[in-house]
């Protein structure tokens, strides 16, 4: 193979990792972003599944003509209540999780095409 060949194959390569490392970074933030929407749609089910029992409960209350439904009611509105409460506490334990690993990660991409550079001008 001629060395134009050569250097045009080497060249290409050299792009093709480049292109590889950006590829990598985007696939980390999006994965990212389907981590902390994952978390809303968690707390939407949790207060959902909440909202829901304290409906079934206060129905239980109103519409009921029996004294065990009453009881049953006046059971399921606080833990409707305390299932709401720790959903956002849930949620915003994770949130700052998400966060603090968010901090922590480092994008490597311009460091790697940096190192290239350099190894490539020696």
């Amino acid at each position: 193979m001629p060395d134009p060949d050569k250097e045009k194959i080497k060249r290409l390569k050299k792009k093709l990792k480049l292109q590889e490392k950006k590829n990598a970074e985007i696939r980390d933030q999006m994965a990212v972003q389907r981590t902390i929407f994952a978390n809303e749609r968690t707390l939407m089910a949790y207060l959902r599944t909440a909202i829901t029992i304290m409906a079934g409960a206060f129905a239980a209350i109103k519409l009921s003509q029996h004294k065990y439904m009453e009881v049953i009611g006046f059971v399921l509105m606080p833990v409707g209540l305390a299932l709401a409460v720790y959903s956002f506490y849930r949620y915003f334990q994770k949130q700052r999780l998400i966060q603090r690993q968010r901090q922590d990660y480092a994008q490597t991409s311009h460091h790697h095409a940096e190192l290239h550079e350099k190894e490539a001008s020696r």
